[in-house]
């Protein structure tokens, strides 16, 4: 069984606050993981129609995160006991502080 710490991060589901979390881990030294499809107990839960929610996180990923943090994170579909998972791998930026753009 998975089991999160400062590095890794676990999501059921893609929620609103996926920019907050990935900016965390821009500006953490070291960077971190981000899994969608396992839930806090670290159990595999799955994730449905994958390939439409990694468009949707690169995405909101490219637009709502200043500056820009194309080239630091990388989405990977895996199959953990079958079941698929996306696991999101984000690198330490080096143009810091790194934040959410705001809106409205």
């Amino acid at each position: 069984m998975l089991s999160e710490s400062n590095r890794i991060e676990f999501k059921e589901r893609l929620n609103d606050d996926i920019e907050k979390e990935v900016v965390a881990f821009l500006n953490y030294l070291g960077g971190g993981i981000i899994y969608l499809g396992i839930n806090k107990k670290g159990e595999v839960i799955g994730i449905k129609d994958a390939d439409a929610i990694q468009l949707k996180i690169k995405d909101r990923l490219k637009n709502n995160i200043t500056p820009s943090c194309l080239g630091l994170f990388d989405i990977v579909l895996e199959t953990i006991n079958d079941v698929p998972i996306i696991k999101l791998i984000i690198a330490s930026g080096q143009e810091r502080p790194y934040y959410v753009r705001k809106y409205g």
